[in-house]
């Protein structure tokens, strides 16, 4: 069961998601927030799987909400649902630690599967994210974009330490880190560990 939870500034929108989740087997509806502040103090009590988050949010932006909510609780999942698709808004969404990045006028499936995968310590991309992401790709570093959490990972990784001790160290389970070990050396291209350390070094990553 994946317990799901939306900020959005805009109760139609969240009604409207509410009623298209609300008895979608697999899925638990958290519940919602109005704000940033309103986000904040539900996270001090209560934990989710997945947050739906909208970028442009009254008291913060959902940038920043994304990057303090990744910093204190990394094992929940962010989903930007935004109708926001300018590179700079993905790119920060991204490094600031979101999981994927949908807009508003995504259908229920490609809401579900986007969903899902997140949840899964996926990165899910709707196909404008996805193009801005490969245009970025290919016109500003030539290199995969990695969020922070993973170039903070892929550090200790080239330091020796085991999914255990970074567990330990980041204070997530050796799941998260699992899936976003995988996550980085498929960016990467990688096989083993091995590769993606040689990778790591000779691009500067490390």
């Amino acid at each position: 069961m994946i317990s799901v939870f939306i900020v959005d500034d805009h109760p139609v929108v969240v009604e409207g998601i509410r009623s298209l989740l609300i008895n979608e087997e697999g899925i638990f509806w958290a519940g919602h927030a109005l704000n940033a502040a309103s986000c904040i103090s539900y996270l001090e009590k209560i934990t989710v799987d997945v947050i739906l988050m909208d970028i442009n949010l009254p008291d913060k932006s959902g940038i920043e909400l994304c990057a303090e909510i990744k910093k204190n609780k990394p094992d929940i999942q962010i989903l930007a649902l935004s109708t926001l698709n300018q590179p700079s808004y993905i790119r920060k969404m991204i490094e600031n630690g979101a999981g994927g990045y949908i807009l508003k006028n995504a259908d229920k499936e490609e809401l579900l599967v986007a969903i899902k995968d997140v949840a899964a310590g996926k990165t899910h991309l709707c196909l404008e994210a996805l193009e801005v992401v490969k245009h970025m790709y290919n016109s500003e570093t030539g290199k995969p974009i990695l969020t922070r959490r993973e170039k903070e990972i892929l550090i200790l990784i080239a330091e020796g330490l085991t999914n255990a001790e970074m567990a330990e160290k980041l204070f997530v389970s050796q799941w998260t880190i699992d899936s976003h070990r995988k996550s980085i050396m498929t960016k990467l291209n990688t096989k083993n560990t091995a590769m993606l350390i040689k990778y790591a070094i000779e691009n500067g990553l490390v």
